[in-house]
């Protein structure tokens, strides 16, 4: 079975056509695993403007039409035999998200879906856990997209691993850089406003999530990939390289830090920086370290470190189909 799967989040829509593959273990025990046919993001920034206005900018939402263009092209090409089409934060608080959904519909010729923060959660987890297993530990996968973050925790072994709570909450890389005008390089008065937005958002998610049990931790989406390509010293973006990484957590607050004192240009010249990346890197990387950071005294030190998942939202969509 060939399954395409398109995220449409705040800043950026993408898109993943895979086969479905069963293999038999030794055992004889089947599992599915998903080989890429293709898999392509395009940053169209949906989300500008909806923190403060509510509503989908006319220009964004003709930026993500053109990208939903593109992929039902790829589909028709590459023959998928199910698609299913997930929109997120920007879409779920829009008042015209009605004008979206009707104009994807048209496009892609089937519905698309807006899901709840607690559905986003436990695809990630999905996602995630297919990619970097979750072995007999406590695992916090949180997605730090555009609009929203999404704190899932788990337990149990690889595909097997199961939610154990999920809490998603207003705070992304967009979202973040609107509200609080965040510059480049980024002052230390928005590293503060930054943080205490992000401290918040913990503390509700403490509330129904009982992070003090997680004793693993795995972060997924651009802001935490691109992260890892900076502390990598990567000179172009690799997934491959980036996928599985380990970071602790004094490397992400330095790395955080590097990244939050570079110009515009010195952030567009570096080789592995997508370039609708470059004005929200900043307040990103500071909700990540922020993030990591509270885990880490939470915990009482187990969370010293993260690991990094390319594997997300995206293959959750996909292995919901199966």
């Amino acid at each position: 079975m060939r399954i395409g799967a398109i995220d449409c989040g705040t800043n950026s829509i993408r898109l993943l056509i895979a086969d479905a593959v069963v293999e038999t273990d030794e055992n004889g025990k089947e599992t599915t695993r998903l080989k890429d046919v293709v898999r392509q993001m395009r940053i169209v920034r949906l989300g500008q403007g909806v923190d403060a206005t509510g509503w989908l900018a006319q220009e964004a939402l003709d930026r993500t039409f053109e990208a939903a263009r593109e992929y039902a092209q790829l589909l028709k090409e590459h023959g998928a035999d199910r698609v299913r089409f997930v929109a997120t934060s920007a879409t779920r608080d829009a008042g015209n998200r009605k004008v979206f959904m009707e104009g994807i519909q048209q496009i892609l010729g089937i519905e698309p879906e807006v899901i709840s923060g607690t559905e986003e959660a436990s695809l990630s987890f999905a996602g995630a856990m297919r990619a970097v297993g979750a072995g007999d530990k406590n695992t916090l996968v949180f997605d730090l997209g555009g609009g929203s973050t999404e704190f899932v925790l788990g337990g149990g072994r690889g595909a097997e691993a199961k939610v154990i709570s999920s809490r998603s909450v207003n705070v992304g890389c967009v979202r973040l850089t609107e509200r609080h005008m965040v510059s480049a390089p980024v002052t230390d008065e928005q590293v503060r406003r930054v943080e205490a937005d992000t401290d918040a958002a913990i503390e509700t998610v403490v509330s129904s999530v009982p992070l003090s049990t997680a004793t693993r931790a795995v972060a997924v989406a651009g802001t935490a990939t691109t992260l890892a390509a900076a502390a990598l010293g990567l000179e172009t973006y690799d997934s491959e390289a980036i996928n599985g990484t380990s970071l602790s957590l004094e490397t992400v607050q330095r790395t955080a830090q590097m990244l939050r004192s570079m110009t515009r240009q010195e952030r567009a010249e570096l080789g592995y920086m997508h370039p609708g990346r470059v004005d929200v890197i900043g307040a990103g990387v500071t909700i990540y370290a922020r993030i990591l950071t509270r885990l880490n005294e939470i915990t009482d030190g187990v969370i010293n470190s993260v690991t990094v998942s390319e594997h997300d939202i995206l293959d959750g969509i996909a292995l919901s189909q199966l």
